[in-house]
Order: C-alpha cells, then structure tokens, then sequence
C-alpha cells in the first residue's frame, strides 16, 4: 500500500499546515487570543528552529507554511497547538472549550479540532498556489478588501518586509536541504516526485 504524501516528516521541505478551531468557534476574533498566538508562535520558533515563510490567522483557523529544520512537522504542529491552546484557556477561562467528560488523557478542554493536515509543497508552483491562497484568505473571507489590510497574516511581512505581527524568514532553506531531501525522498521510495512504482 502506499504511504500517504500528507501529514510526511520531511525534512527540508515547505510544509503548507493549518488547525480549525473546535466547532469553528471564532476566538480569533478578540484581540488578545490573536496576539496570544503570534505570542505564543513567536516562542515557539526560537525554541524549535524553523523557518516561518507566511502565515494567516482568521477567526476561526490558521495556516502557516513553515520549514523545520529537523522536519518534524507532526511535533512542530503538535506543540505549535497544544501551547496555543493552553494559551487560550489562559486568556478565556476556557468555558466554551470544555469538554463534557474529561477525555482518555485526563483533558477538559479541546481548542482544536482533531484532524491533523499538513503536506510538503514539493514544486515551484505548489508553494506560490498555497503563498496566495494564505494571503487571499481573509480576502474571500470577505473580512478586508485587500489582503494588505488583514492585521493577523503575513502578507505585510512578505511583500512590505513588515516586522508585525510576526517578520518571515527571506531564505526559506536551511544549509544542506538539497542532500537531506534528497534522502528523504528515497526512503520514502519516491524518485524525484513520482513514487517507484
């Protein structure tokens, strides 16, 4: 059977990753839970060295397209929202977070929905195609008329070399990520892009 392209530990790639918020409650809408997260993220990449090319937070879900550099997308994201949801709790009590019963962790509270979806942008095209659907968001979301305009995405920082409310790395790659993914892709049996067959 073949292994899914999504949700890969791939080091040296682009990864195109994003969380909904549970029930699609839109927390992201107040102030202090938006600057809770850029908060919260900002840490985050000191501690874990990661390259952080663009991002939108909308008030429902977010998307960033980040590369790790030890390309454990599935820890960064991991960690990226557990923080972010102790963050939130902190800051709302947690009310309309809570869960029923407490789940098999001990847990009261779910932020997040429990789908994890993360990909690596292998081509050219598929990193522009997701850099403008980032930016566009808030856009079709009909919350601004331009994306220049949206306080909580990162298109002032790529375009405008904005420092708020996050700056984005201008070298997307670390040293050696040819070599490593190269690698990468034949332990994963793939040739190039295509997989063997």
């Amino acid at each position: 059977m073949a292994r899914k392209w999504s949700n890969q530990n791939l080091p040296c790639a682009l990864h195109f990753v994003g969380g909904n918020v549970v029930k699609r409650i839109k927390i992201f809408k107040r102030e202090d839970c938006c600057l809770g997260f850029f908060d919260v993220l900002k840490d985050l990449l000191r501690k874990w060295p990661c390259k952080l090319i663009t991002y939108v937070l909308m008030p429902d879900h977010f998307h960033l397209i980040v590369n790790p550099r030890d390309g454990n997308i599935r820890g960064f994201e991991g960690a990226l929202k557990s923080l972010i949801a102790a963050k939130i709790i902190e800051l709302t009590g947690g009310a309309c977070f809570r869960l029923k019963k407490p789940a098999a962790d001990g847990s009261i509270h779910q932020v997040w929905q429990e789908s994890f979806k993360a990909f690596p942008l292998w081509s050219g095209w598929m990193i522009w195609q997701k850099i403008n659907y980032i930016h566009a968001n808030p856009v079709r979301a009909r919350l601004v008329k331009t994306a220049k305009d949206y306080r909580w995405s990162g298109f002032r920082a790529f375009y405008l070399n904005s420092q708020e409310p996050l700056p984005v790395d201008e070298e997307w790659w670390w040293e050696g990520d040819a070599e490593k993914l190269k690698k990468a892709f034949k332990e994963l049996g793939w040739i190039g892009y295509k997989r063997k067959k």
